[in-house]
């Protein structure tokens, strides 16, 4: 067969053709491609390759771009075309989903809200009551022990309404609400109602401690985790709103404890605790509910492990733990410390609702603002006013009106860390893995609950009843947790004025 040989043109066209192909830009030839995810642009290039080999090699990359998001893919930063990077000024959206999925708003994301609302009443709101509990136990059935005994018993139940989430927050993945929340309310109505039979010190640490705080995790995780699933742009806002709910309870139940105690006694009055968690928790079953249907799979302890590898996610979690070591000594020392420096008793019941009060516009708006100016920012100014606020207010305060100016502004303050950490975590996290991920934050958050009540007490007793070390200890602390929060925003933006 007679061979054919192509036309041969001038050499120097044939130098030219081969500097412009030596020197071709990837993507422009039939074997690259140039495709945008989201804010991302992904630039790929085969040029030593046949014709009908690149398309096959272009369609499977095509969908491999198309599906995967980069490694920054919870992060706010945005890659541009020519490679530099800008940050966004809006949050970014978890993998898995588009921000546009999620309703943020209609009436079954609002039922979700307010049976969010109830659950945190009747879980926190306890929870909130803790000096009330301390007070009656110093002066009543456990005299003979020290604050830092009691205080153990609350530690543990706070301990275990947030720690027990590390499962908690599994189940709810796996199985959602339809069991969980109803579950939860009967064990932790039968925890009160065990309680209010309890005398002995061990009878009212494993009542009170151990299966009220277990049925208080079941139902608190049904409504933060459910929330979440609702709301995107205004995830903070709303889960503001649903923990304020915790805030009103601590207003109310203390001081309906503080009145009926007296009238019909200590047993009775938790009985009828017992009943509104049945009764606001109940109507909560037929309203608090996941967007994202269950998906049950097999428990793999590194899937705990892993998120630790997010540096992020590690300085977020650790920065958790410190606010939680100091978030519950004012709640639990306040009113001992008030009767000791001499304070009215008439107003001493009324000490904690104060702070309970102004909690409530302290979870909410700020949660606004965290949609508006960043949740990272929200949460670093947060922690650091509180810390601050421990240490100009409280420790040097020794009158009434000190201590009441310190209760109003800590409670401010204070709350707003508890609804903006959920929203920080959705934030750099997989919506698909929002229960487990959450667990992960609240159980190391709830060891600095567990230990950080007592320590406050075994400094008391080191110091003689003097307060001075415990406050020192709180205050620093809970601006500690601001640093790591810090490190945490550098991780993700370095030290650009920026929302994020």
């Amino acid at each position: 067969m007679p061979m054919f040989h192509p036309p041969q043109g001038k050499p120097g066209l044939k130098r030219e053709r081969d500097r412009r192909r030596a020197t071709k830009m990837p993507g422009s030839d039939s074997g690259s491609f140039t495709t945008r995810h989201g804010s991302y642009l992904d630039v790929s290039a085969k040029n030593e390759i046949s014709t009908a080999e690149s398309s096959q090699e272009t369609s499977v990359m095509e969908k491999t771009s198309i599906e995967q998001v980069p490694s920054r893919e919870n992060s706010n930063i945005d890659i541009e075309k020519g490679g530099a990077e800008v940050v966004s000024t809006q949050p970014a959206a978890p993998p898995g989903f588009n921000p546009d999925d999620y309703p943020d708003g209609g009436l079954e994301a609002w039922l979700v809200v307010f049976g969010g609302a109830l659950i945190l009443f009747c879980s926190f709101g306890i929870v909130n009551c803790s000096g009330v509990f301390v007070e009656y136990y110093v002066n009543g059935p456990l005299s003979d022990y020290t604050s830092s005994d009691i205080t153990w018993i609350t530690s543990l139940q706070a301990f275990l309404v947030t720690g027990s989430n590390l499962i908690m927050g599994r189940l709810f993945d796996s199985y959602g609400t339809r069991w969980l929340l109803p579950i939860g309310t009967i064990i932790y109505s039968f925890g009160l109602m065990v309680l209010s039979l309890s005398t002995k010190y061990y009878q009212i640490l494993l009542s009170q401690g151990i299966v009220s705080g277990i049925g208080a995790a079941c139902v608190f995780n049904c409504a933060s985790n459910s929330t979440i699933t609702w709301f995107f742009r205004y995830r903070a806002a709303a889960l503001g709103i649903v923990v304020a709910g915790s805030s009103v309870g601590g207003i109310v139940l203390p001081i309906l404890m503080s009145h009926l105690i007296p009238k019909i006694g200590f047993p009775w009055t938790v009985r009828i605790l017992g009943f509104i968690v049945l009764l606001f928790c109940g109507i909560a079953s037929f309203t608090v509910k996941s967007r994202l249907p269950p998906r049950p799979k097999p428990f793999h302890f590194a899937e705990l492990i892993a998120p630790f590898k997010e540096v992020r996610f590690a300085l977020v979690v650790v920065g958790s733990f410190f606010f939680f070591w100091g978030l519950y000594l004012p709640f639990n020392y306040l009113n001992i410390q008030a009767q000791q420096q001499g304070i009215s008793p008439s107003l001493i019941p009324y000490i904690l609702p104060i702070v309970n009060a102004v909690s409530i516009p302290g979870r909410i708006i700020p949660g606004i603002l965290a949609d508006r100016v960043g949740r990272f920012n929200m949460m670093i100014i947060i922690a650091t006013l509180s810390g601050i606020i421990t240490l100009a207010l409280w420790v040097p305060g020794h009158t009434t009106g000190t201590t009441l100016a310190f209760g109003a502004v800590y409670g401010f303050t204070s709350g707003a860390f508890i609804s903006l950490a959920p929203a920080v975590i959705a934030q750099i996290s997989d919506i698909r893995q929002i229960g487990a991920r959450s667990g992960v934050l609240l159980f190391v958050g709830s060891l600095g609950a567990l230990t950080g009540s007592p320590i406050g007490g075994a400094i008391v007793s080191a110091q003689h009843g003097e307060y001075l070390g415990l406050k020192l200890f709180t205050g620093i602390s809970i601006l500690l947790a601001g640093v790591f929060i810090v490190f945490a925003r550098s991780v993700q933006v370095g030290l650009k004025i920026v929302k994020i």
